[in-house]
């Protein structure tokens, strides 16, 4: 567990501030993922039920919006924590959860 945590007084690094911006990236194509998934499928197709619930309390962008603004706010405090590597540990997991399966989905079924 002390690979994962970091003191407050360490200096900036590039690789956490790589990884922030990697994190915000995998949000933001999460949520525009999830949009344009649930326009064309309708919401059964959004797996998380956070984001379900979410979505059928506050509306759609709502609820996508507010779900990635809190994520990106908890990953957000993170980094400002030094906590670099738990940053870039589930910036892949959104990466191969997430944008992966939209993306071969959205793929799959585009039609010109």
């Amino acid at each position: 567990m002390a690979v994962l945590y970091k003191r407050w007084d360490e200096p900036r690094s590039l690789f956490g501030d790589v990884m922030m911006v990697g994190f915000v990236l995998m949000q933001c194509l999460d949520g525009v993922f999830t949009y344009l998934g649930v326009g064309i499928w309708g919401p059964t197709i959004e797996a998380n039920p956070l984001i379900s619930s979410a979505m059928a309390a506050g509306g759609l962008v709502a609820g996508i919006g507010g779900a990635k603004a809190v994520a990106i706010s908890l990953g957000i405090l993170l980094h400002l924590r030094r906590v670099h590597n738990m940053v870039a540990l589930l910036t892949g997991i959104y990466f191969t959860a997430a944008i992966l399966p939209w993306t071969a989905l959205l793929l799959i079924n585009w039609q010109p």
